[in-house]
């Protein structure tokens, strides 16, 4: 065992692999599969994840960082990667060394790689399309012009592809999404006046993918759904196929003890027992994400929730039971009966997050035909 302290996280590669799947079968034959594994695969861990979308047909991979790329690439990853995020000028020769690609949408950055770059590799771009999403991108047909033009002078960048990015997809009202649909297609349009035409057009999120709504080009970027989360609450009655939530949390009981009535418990002395009560401590607390704003919440034991009670410390955790239990008896804080949108409503965000926010500290444990196929612990070197 890789861990010395029993809280850890499950990742069940058989969902991941069954959501990209499923995807691929949802969608037209010939359209390409982008699995997004940025931030560590949502939480779940980058590489593993990466391995089983490529596994179930997913082709490309898409992250945030070039870091992130270099991860994939220094574990043998060999297929095609895109940097969806900005990327330093200084550092087109890594991109070019390890064959990664990267999105650009300034001409002066391009004038700069360009100068700097002393390499003979070639350096594939995508150009990214700003349509409403107020991040990055070209916005203008002046300024895709411009970006074309130095990409066009410069025989060692290539054009590989073109996207955008909807900030609506999962919402119930389209007219918005529609709107940034048209302009879209506006620039790939301009693309053909311009004689250029990227081999590889994008625009599609998992929400748009899942509703097949609009143009979905030949390639569509799967995110979310892919960890079996629903896009949005707005979307889950309409899921073209169940979607199966691929991670869970656990610790296990460390201290029991029974405590008078008006006796306290944690931090500020919150809790006051209105009776005689039974007191579980999880070794667990908010410096491995599971915050603090999450005091109050339920957890599983014994197919019984229970409340976490107090304010959850950085490293411990204490909970209100209903009777006496052993210790290192199995709690789950994430599972089938505590899913991961419950946790986002009650810490008012969105699925996303939740994952993401389960750091370092805490083990992954992955599943594969339901055995325990590899343990990963990043607070220890390998």
């Amino acid at each position: 065992m890789l861990y010395y302290r029993d809280s850890w996280a499950e990742i069940n590669l058989d969902a991941i692999y069954q959501n990209v799947n499923h995807i691929k079968q949802h969608l037209p034959s010939q359209t390409l599969v982008m699995a997004i594994v940025k931030a560590n695969g949502y939480g779940h861990g980058a590489v593993e994840v990466a391995e089983t979308a490529l596994e179930a047909g997913a082709t490309w991979l898409g992250v945030a960082l070039l870091d992130e790329a270099l991860v994939l690439r220094k574990q043998g990853i060999k297929a095609p990667i895109l940097v969806l995020g900005w990327t330093r000028p200084e550092d087109i020769h890594i991109a070019s060394d390890y064959s990664i690609s990267l999105t650009v949408f300034q001409n002066e950055w391009l004038l700069e790689a360009r100068r700097l770059y002393q390499g003979e590799n070639p350096v594939f771009l995508h150009i990214k399309c700003d349509t409403g999403m107020g991040r990055i991108g070209v916005r203008t047909k002046e300024e895709l012009a411009d970006v074309v033009k130095i990409i066009q002078e410069e025989p060692r960048f290539i054009l590989e592809g073109a996207f955008t990015h909807f900030a609506t997809a999962d919402e119930p009202d389209p007219a918005f999404f529609h709107e940034q649909e048209r302009s879209f297609k506006d620039f790939v349009d301009y693309f053909n006046e311009l004689g250029v035409q990227p081999n590889v057009i994008h625009a599609a999120n998992s929400a748009a993918a899942l509703k097949k709504e609009g143009n979905l080009y030949n390639m569509v970027r799967y995110g979310i759904a892919m960890y079996g989360l629903s896009p949005s609450p707005a979307m889950k009655e309409q899921l073209p196929f169940k979607l199966e939530e691929s991670f869970s949390l656990y610790s296990k009981l460390v201290h029991v003890k029974r405590i008078a009535e008006g006796e306290t418990v944690g931090y500020g002395a919150t809790y006051k027992a209105k009776k005689e009560t039974w007191i579980g401590t999880l070794p667990i607390g908010y410096a491995d994400g599971w915050l603090r704003r999450l005091s109050g919440s339920d957890v599983l034991i014994d197919g019984k929730r229970v409340p976490i009670i107090g304010r959850i410390c950085m490293d411990q955790l204490m909970l209100e039971l209903d009777r006496p239990y052993p210790i290192g008896t199995t709690v789950t804080l994430i599972g089938k009966d505590i899913p991961i949108d419950e946790i986002a409503d009650r810490l008012e965000t969105i699925n996303y997050e939740v994952p993401c926010m389960i750091n370092e500290r805490i083990p992954r444990i992955y599943l594969k035909n339901g055995k325990k196929v590899k343990e990963k612990n990043p607070i220890l070197p390998e």
